[in-house]
This record gives structure tokens, sequence and C-alpha cells, in this order.
């Protein structure tokens, strides 16, 4: 018989942690899943199961092969699709929805592998847990998640997130990112898998309200809020100490149309010129070039410095230096930036759409109203001419910021919660379902519309 844990026990529970997507060495989502699978290690006896390609860097990381992780190589399927999508994305970085797309039909072969090798070993309760971690995208289903549920065990799923409607205000930038896709997205509801996940899954963690609110009703009960990013504060461990009087921002991410960099420098130019302000833009991509044009055609060179691409570990350096992250991203779905931004004791200036308005309280940040262009790039001037008067001034919100990410988003802190959700379903839901967020959960939170 499976040995089960009870409310009050000391017994850490087996964790089967499946991240396809989990590497110490790069970012965005293979970051995600690495660092969540390493603190799920705080709070129970986890075995990470991953794709091959992350084996090297795993390694590297120090866990033993075998004992700690298994790496499983699914790139007889993997690469030739890989392949492909590439081809059909028509640019580095853009037609994320493509790739998403195949990494539906991939996926499926990989957690057969995963069954293959595993399914023994879950099916004769060596594991109290099957914690499916990455991918995060809520259109990719777990083969599975009904052969777990079969087998006794609580399948977790999640953190989920993503698909945010792009604003209908920006469908030509929705266009220039190649998300022809994009306009079918929602068909995945339908797809053959989807609600056999749902319906097989013990909890459903999920990482935004828009997420959440894609999962169907009779599902809703096993909904729990985590936003999926977290902080390490080993990679971000300074204190933003901005000196002088004039406003410092800062604004980090790739340089292509949704993430704004052209409507932050039309916003900043008239406070660049006169000398109010100075705009770090750390980054690189296909509008780089395009944006140094605009600036100089701005005559605001002066105090902007484009630093183009810096390693992950040293952007810290440039943004402890700022006051502000100035960042008028129209779509994203996490926003680790902004959590990196406010680790540091730097103040967030975003637009209130998606993943950043679910982090930033009006304690700890700016929200400008997702607009047309136009209006933002109108609300970004109006803000930081306002925040331009007084830079010292934002010292104590810098402070409340930094402080909840330490309440909140440390990937100690992630652990803990997710440890709420690993109780809540290893005793048969008798204990109250995790409540972390209580208080963002009662907001309204803006508006999620769109073109989908």
């Amino acid at each position: 018989m499976r040995d089960t844990m009870t409310t009050g026990s000391s017994h850490r529970p087996r964790v089967l942690a499946i991240a396809e997507a989990a590497n110490p060495e790069w970012v965005s989502v293979p970051l995600v899943g690495w660092s969540l699978a390493q603190a799920l290690r705080e709070v129970a006896d986890v075995h990470l199961v991953t794709q091959i390609r992350n084996r090297d860097a795993i390694l590297r990381a120090g866990l033993v092969e075998g004992r700690d992780f298994t790496a499983i190589d699914s790139e007889a399927v993997a690469r030739p699709l890989w392949a492909v999508a590439e081809k059909l994305r028509m640019g580095e970085g853009k037609g994320w929805t493509t790739l998403q797309a195949f990494n539906a039909l991939m996926y499926p072969w990989f957690e057969h592998l995963v069954w293959k090798q595993f399914g023994p070993a879950i099916k004769s309760g060596r594991y109290d847990i099957v914690h499916r971690i990455t991918p995060l995208s809520p259109t990719i289903s777990s083969p599975m998640a009904r052969k777990v549920d079969r087998a006794g065990v609580p399948f977790i799923l999640g953190p989920l997130n993503g698909g945010v409607p792009w604003p209908r205000q920006f469908d030509a930038e929705r266009r220039a990112e190649k998300e022809w896709l994009s306009y079918l997205r929602s068909a995945y509801k339908h797809l053959p898998g989807r609600v056999s996940t749902l319906k097989h899954a013990s909890a459903i963690i999920v990482g935004s309200h828009h997420t959440r609110s894609e999962i169907p009703s009779s599902f809703q009960d096993k909904t729990v809020y985590i936003p999926e990013n977290g902080i390490d504060p080993a990679r971000f461990n300074q204190t933003a100490q901005p000196t002088g009087d004039v406003l410092r921002a800062c604004f980090v991410g790739r340089l292509v149309p949704y993430k704004g960099a052209d409507m932050l420098i039309a916003a900043s130019a008239d406070l660049l010129r006169s000398g109010r302000m100075t705009l770090d833009i750390i980054g690189d991509g296909p509008m780089l070039d395009s944006l140094i044009a605009l600036a100089e055609r701005l005559d605001c060179r002066t105090g902007l410095t484009f630093h183009r691409w810096i390693p992950h570990a040293e952007v810290q350096s440039i943004l402890s230096r700022s006051h502000i992250l100035s960042f008028p991203s129209i779509r994203e779905f996490g926003g680790g930036v902004v959590l990196e931004a406010m680790a540091l004791g730097v103040v967030p200036v975003i637009v209130d759409y998606a993943g950043p308005a679910e982090l930033v309280t009006p304690e700890t940040g700016f929200k400008v109203p997702c607009g047309s262009r136009d209006e933002i790039i109108s609300a970004f001037r109006e803000t930081l001419t306002r925040l331009s008067a007084n830079p010292a001034a934002l010292a104590p919100m810098a402070r409340t910021a930094k402080s909840r990410v330490e309440d909140y988003f440390l990937w100690s802190r992630k652990a803990a919660q997710v440890e709420h959700v690993y109780n809540w379903t290893l005793n048969s839901r008798i204990s109250e379902k995790p409540d972390i967020f209580r208080a963002e959960l009662r907001q309204v939170p803006a508006t999620i519309t769109g073109t989908t």
C-alpha cells in the first residue's frame, strides 16, 4: 500500500518532478523549471525528470544523475520538429505561438518515455506525488495525468501560464512578431487530451488570473493561484542605491515590438534632452537599429545608453543604479524582470495589463492604463515627469517593493507555497484549499481584453 503523508506528519513527500524544460544556465521557462524544482527540495524528496538537452548544465550545477535527476532522450522526435518550427517562425525571437504549437506535437513523446521509465515505480507507490512543472503553457496536455491518477497517485499540474490576448490596439505589433497562429489560439480548448488532463489532475496551479479564467468552471475548485516567477537571492543580492537628483530609469528586455522600448524613448525624450532623466536600455534584438535612429531623430541620445546584450548575471549591476524600471511591455505572461527589479529595490513603472500588473501593487510601483500607443506614451511621459521632480521620494516605495519580493517571491517562498498544495492534495482535501495570495485574489484584476 502506498505510504501517504498525513496532517502533522514529519514525512517529506516523495515527488517525481517532471520539467521537460529545466536548465540553470538558461533564462525564461527553463530557468523557472529548474529553479522551482530545486527549491522544492527544501520541502520534499524530489527526483527531477527533464529532457536530455539540459543534462550537461544540470551536471555542472552539481546534481548526480540517477540519484537526483534523470535525463530523457526524446530527440528522435524533438530535433526534426524543432528544425521545422524554427523555419516557420520567420525570425529569431518571433512566432512564439508557432513554437508552442510544435511543442504540443512533440511533448507527448517525451511523457510517453517518462511513463515507460517511471510508470512501474509510480504504480508501486514509490512516489507520493507526480508534479508536472513544465511546460508552463496551458495549451499542452499531459498524457500521463490519467495514468498517474489511475495508479492512485496525486498529479499536480502547473504553474500554468500564457496565452494573454494581444491588446486590440496593437495588432500591427502582433503581425510584426509573426504571431499568425495566435488568431487561432483559443482552438486549443477543443484539442484531445485537454479535458482529460484537467479532469485527472488533483490540483492545478495557475500562474495568472487570465489562465485561471480559461480553466472550465467544473475544474475551478482544483485551481490554486501562484505566480510562476521567483527570485534567487544569490543572483539578485544587491540593493539599489541610485545617486543624484536626476531620475535614473532602466529598461530590460528583448528589443522587439511588444516590449515597447520605442514607446519608452518617445515618452522620455523631453526629460532626456533636458537632463532630468537618464535611461539605460539593456537588451538586444531586431529593433536595435531603429531604436537608435529614433533616439537620434528625437535628439535624445544624451543620457540614453544602449547596453545591448549582457550576461543575465550582470544585469543587476546596471539595474541597481536605477530609481525605476521603466517597462511599457504590452504582453507579458509572467513579468520576471519586474520581480528582479523589485528584489533590488527598483520601483517598476509598467502597463496595467497581464502578468506585471498582478505583481505590482499601488504600494510597490506605478501602473499606466493599457490603451493605444499614443495613450501609453502620454501616460508614461506624465508619470516619468512627475517622478523626475523628486526621485529621492521613491525610496520608501522601493523598500516596500523589496519586502514584497522577500515575503512572497523568493524561490524558497514559492516552495513553501507549493508545499501547501501538496499537503492539501495528499490529505484528500480535508484541509482548506491554499489561498496564499488572498488579497490579490480579492482585487479586480486589470481587464484582459484583446484579440485572441
